[in-house]
């Protein structure tokens, strides 16, 4: 626990004030507690036994008096331990999704979406609960128990010894508890992320789910994780409440002990029966925060699973590190020699070529045979694994990441849209300016449907533009690429989803657009690339011919095939 609390110390250190009126919450908390013993001594003594008239006023005003301090010490407590909380819960999700963002693609295509959604929001959920209830609740409650230990020894201190020999039994079992359920804990987490997953893998396949009748199986499969993740759950509630009746029986061994030996004293005259009832009341209140101590530790094993989960994530190196170096306008890209492996598999072997610009150039092949990965290689979602990759002359590594990507544009065949209007699609991650907008949409030939929308540019969008067809999404997706107006125009499979009238606009489109840009097309339809300056055709990873579509089609068989497939498809 401890190593945990001291990964909390930064984030905690700029609450050293609200800290304060925490800590006064507590004494005012404690000090009631304490009051609640003491009382019972003047109340039992000279309220009931020496029948002292004015005691009639003076124990109710005093009781009053003790509960309203209890109540505005815990009220003080709460409110600012919750500020706390809020705070620094509010502080991790941030955090934790920056770092998510910054990792590279590697990390985020082998997590699962649901899985990170879980770290997010769940477990960092639990860090609150830790943070802004337990971690306050387990300071005031072991203060509580030392300032009552210290006054039941005052009263007595041989009774007090014999009444509170039971209390190191306890540590063993809730250590042991304690153990059990951080294991626990984190295996229910995981069971939780993995429910999160099937949900994501559900709804995002939602039409294939639909389309293949195959709702029955996965029900079944959900219902399977749902079932693990409650045993799993059940397996935690079973650890963790053995630590009240516990503690309970533990209690009542140490009350039937106050009770047999101080009746003793009392019969001997050596105790008042107000000092007896004090005595009792205080090793009663003693037990009741050292039964919440066991409660509240075993408790923290989630909290503690749960920021074990979250440090895993803000512990986790970025593979691509940003360069210090300004990239302003793209006028050469090359590549030299690059090879590229994700994981134990080859995806590129030694590529060589060089983009000036204003050129157009295509990259051709099988599905596999590496164009995607060409993709990620120029606008850096992945790294080489030897040769490099140059804009400008200058290893791409030597860029900030920020204004390599603000010169790159990627149309690809899948569509991003987001929930939230047309506008702001458009203008994504950029400055809005309504007028350039328009444009940009007149020019991806989008200007015709949105126009006729009630609320046009402001016509809100449904989640992965579902109140959009298909190539009407194709068209935002480029009037997105014409706003930002970069100088690498990257088309992958751009325009798949159009018809041959709508295709051949919007290469009209782009031909205008990109009249000083270098375009750079991922091409199935040969028939959209026959124009462009270059055309490398790869194959396994490998660049096997490059030239003019008709130098091509003249000595390139594996060229020729491609082509003949693209005009019969």
């Amino acid at each position: 626990m401890l190593s945990v609390l001291k990964r909390y110390l930064p984030y905690l250190k700029n609450y050293k004030l609200y800290f304060f009126f925490v800590f006064i919450g507590i004494v005012m908390t404690i000090a009631a507690n304490v009051a609640m013993a003491q009382i019972m001594q003047p109340m039992m003594d000279r309220l009931f036994i020496a029948k002292q008239k004015e005691m009639l006023v003076i124990v109710p005003l005093l009781m009053l008096g003790i509960f309203v301090l209890k109540g505005v010490g815990r009220y003080i407590q709460s409110v600012f331990t919750s500020f706390i909380g809020q705070q620094i819960v509010t502080q991790f999700r941030s955090l934790v999704v920056a770092k998510m963002l910054r990792l590279d693609m590697e990390y985020i295509n082998s997590a699962r979406s649901g899985e990170m959604i879980s770290r997010v929001m769940n477990d960092i959920g639990r860090i609150q609960y830790f943070v802004s209830l337990m971690l306050p609740e387990f300071i005031r409650e072991s203060l509580t128990v030392v300032a009552l230990i210290g006054y039941v020894v005052y009263l007595n201190a041989m009774l007090a010894f014999y009444s509170l020999i039971v209390l190191p039994v306890v540590i063993l079992p809730i250590a042991y508890l304690a153990r059990k359920l951080r294991k626990i804990s984190f295996g229910a987490q995981e069971k939780n992320a993995d429910l999160l997953a099937r949900l994501g893998e559900i709804f995002n396949n939602i039409e294939l789910v639909k389309t293949s009748a195959s709702e029955p199986f996965e029900v079944k499969r959900f219902a399977k994780e749902n079932w693990e993740f409650f045993k799993v759950t059940m397996k935690s509630v079973y650890f963790g409440e053995l630590a009240s009746p516990i503690l309970e029986i533990i209690g009542a061994v140490s009350i039937a002990i106050v009770i047999f030996l101080g009746a003793q004293d009392v019969y001997a005259n050596k105790m008042s029966v107000g000092q007896f009832m004090a005595f009792l009341t205080a090793i009663g209140l003693v037990f009741q925060p050292a039964r919440g101590l066991g409660i509240i530790y075993a408790k923290m094993q989630d909290a503690l699973a749960a920021s074990q989960r979250v440090f895993e994530v803000l512990d986790t190196p970025a593979t691509i590190h940003d360069g210090v170096k300004e990239l302003e306008r793209v006028e050469k890209i090359e590549f030299e020699d690059v090879t590229l492996f994700y994981g134990e598999t080859q995806a590129l072997k030694d590529i060589s070529f060089t983009i000036f610009r204003p050129k157009k150039i295509a990259f051709v092949g099988e599905s596999g045979g590496g164009k995607s990965s060409i993709v990620n290689l120029l606008v850096r979602l992945y790294d080489v694994t030897s040769g490099k990759v140059l804009y400008n002359g200058i290893d791409v590594k030597e860029y900030k990441l920020s204004s390599l990507r603000k010169e790159v544009s990627v149309i690809s065949q899948r569509v991003y849209i987001f929930q939230d209007t047309i506008a702001y699609n458009v203008a994504y991650g950029m400055e809005f300016d309504e007028a350039k907008v328009i444009e940009a949409l007149r020019a991806a030939h989008a200007w015709e449907f949105v126009a006729k929308m009630e609320e046009g540019i402001y016509t809100p969008l449904q989640e992965n533009g579902t109140n959009l067809s298909g190539g009407q999404k194709q068209r935002i997706a480029l009037a997105r690429a014409f706003y930002k107006n970069s100088s690498v125009l990257i088309l992958d499979e751009a325009t798949s989803a159009l018809d041959n009238e709508s295709e051949a606009k919007i290469l009209d489109s782009i031909e205008h657009f990109a009249k000083e840009k270098i375009v750079i097309a991922i091409a199935h339809r040969l028939t959209t690339v026959e124009e462009y300056d270059a055309i490398y055709v790869l194959q396994k990873g490998k660049i096997v011919d490059s030239g003019t579509h008709k130098e091509l089609l003249q000595r390139s068989s594996y060229y020729q095939e491609l082509y003949k497939k693209s005009i019969k498809e």
